[in-house]
């Protein structure tokens, strides 16, 4: 007698860079509309699906998970829960979630599982969602959630979560930092506004309605590393720095070793250094890890959210 075994829907979602980030001036809400230009890079988090009778998550993989939590705070189960509801489903999931991307590192981890959580469990299921359902559901979960399903290079606005797909043709070279450390998103944002009142007569006001720069969008189109570079920018790069000094450090010592330029993902820590080809990108990690940092490399834009064949 054979046992057969249980079914499994595996969804992969990147990590992203934010290689352009700008942050409107402080609403009456406390949140800033953004103008972003995100890219889905190939560190990858992957989420197992299996058949429940309630929710659950697991975390493994190459990052320390320990800290992560596993109740219905984490948002891969907020994620299936979400969906549940919507479609009227009225079983569970057990998740098993290989993380890769850096925790509070300023990549998406969290949204590329909730995202990947999302698409495996329409398909386990069989809630036939559309993708703008999806995207819907998404949106709800954090302004990182919706571009982790698209992946591929794309513009947000609003939150983040208002996208708009880029044209990028080739492949760009990164070699990521990794932080042993992690910076929280309303902190880092805490820290704009206090450094736009420190420094409000020698920097430009906010724009209440932040645009991406067309340097971005013409270096992304022309698949050129040295315009891109020349264009990166972040908002948040300095209060994150402010908040962690030793990142600005990393983006001296990469762009000493042969980086194009360096930028700080998203609300950091994580340092993205933007090289011009993948030999750059080799050199580069060598010298970071020399330098007793964890270094990886990555390409974009690579695939959002999709089903993988175990």
């Amino acid at each position: 007698m054979t046992s057969s075994a249980a079914p499994v829907v595996h969804v992969r979602a990147p990590g992203k860079i934010n290689v352009f980030m700008r942050v409107g001036a402080v609403m009456d809400d406390g949140y800033h509309d953004v103008a972003t230009a995100y890219q889905a890079v190939s560190l990858y988090e992957d989420v197992r699906a299996y058949p429940a009778d309630d929710f659950s998550v697991s975390f493994r993989g190459s990052i320390d998970t320990s800290t992560l939590p596993t109740d219905g705070s984490n948002l891969a189960i907020k994620a299936a829960k979400l969906l549940a509801k919507k479609t009227g489903y009225t079983g569970g999931v057990r998740l098993e979630i290989e993380k890769h991307v850096p925790i509070g590192g300023g990549m998406g981890g969290g949204s590329a599982d909730a995202a990947a959580t999302l698409v495996a469990c329409d398909a386990l299921w069989g809630t036939e969602a559309t993708k703008d359902d999806l995207h819907a559901l998404a949106a709800k979960l954090g302004a990182d959630v919706p571009f982790a399903l698209l992946g591929g290079t794309a513009i947000g606005t609003g939150r983040g979560d208002r996208l708009s797909p880029a044209l990028a043709t080739g492949q760009f070279h990164w070699v990521l930092a990794l932080p042993e450390s992690q910076l929280s998103t309303p902190t880092v944002y805490t820290e704009l506004d206090r450094h736009r009142e420190r420094h409000s007569h020698d920097i430009a006001p906010a724009q209440s309605k932040p645009s991406v720069d067309t340097a971005v969008l013409q270096a992304l189109r022309a698949g050129d590393p040295q315009m891109l570079a020349d264009s990166l920018t972040n908002d948040l790069q300095a209060p994150a720095i402010h908040l962690a000094p030793t990142v600005g450090e990393v983006l001296e010592l990469g762009e000493m070793n042969g980086a194009l330029a360096g930028i700080v993902s998203g609300s950091g820590p994580t340092v993205a250094f933007l090289t011009p080809d993948l030999d750059g990108a080799l050199d580069l990690q060598i010298a970071l890890s020399a330098a007793r940092l964890k270094a990886v490399r990555a390409t974009g834009p690579v695939h959002g959210a999709r089903i993988i064949g175990d």
